[in-house]
């Protein structure tokens, strides 16, 4: 089993930035990847950005590119999202999640609130 919870969201204004945080225990030598994912009301939850635990490799959704950013440090066992130049749509509930190497993410966190006003 991962456990995993995040940290660091908070109320932020448009244009700002904000840094949630993702800590892992328990199995996390069995963590191939992990990822961000976002819920706003009324909303499906979607993908926001992955990052492969053995070489850093990321990838984005369209919608954050070039403005949010995903990193780990592999010693702490804790994946960062940095994200710039917030926007209001941004504002959403922020889930990381683990994939173990079975091509899904079966471990989730209990989810930090981001806001964003404008």
């Amino acid at each position: 089993q991962v456990q995993l919870v995040e940290s660091g969201g908070g109320l932020v204004q448009a244009g700002g930035s904000l840094r949630v945080s993702c800590a892992a225990s328990g199995r996390t030598f069995s963590i191939y990847d992990m990822g961000w994912f976002r819920q706003a009301p009324g909303k499906v939850r979607e993908f926001v950005a992955r990052i492969r635990w053995r070489d850093g490799n990321p990838s984005y959704a369209d919608s954050v590119k070039g403005r949010f950013t995903i990193s780990r440090d592999n010693a702490k066992n804790t994946v960062y999202l940095q994200m710039n130049s917030l926007k209001p749509e941004d504002t959403a509930v922020y889930f990381c999640a683990a994939d173990p190497g079975r091509a899904t993410y079966e471990y989730w966190g209990q989810g930090t609130q981001v806001t964003v006003s404008s």
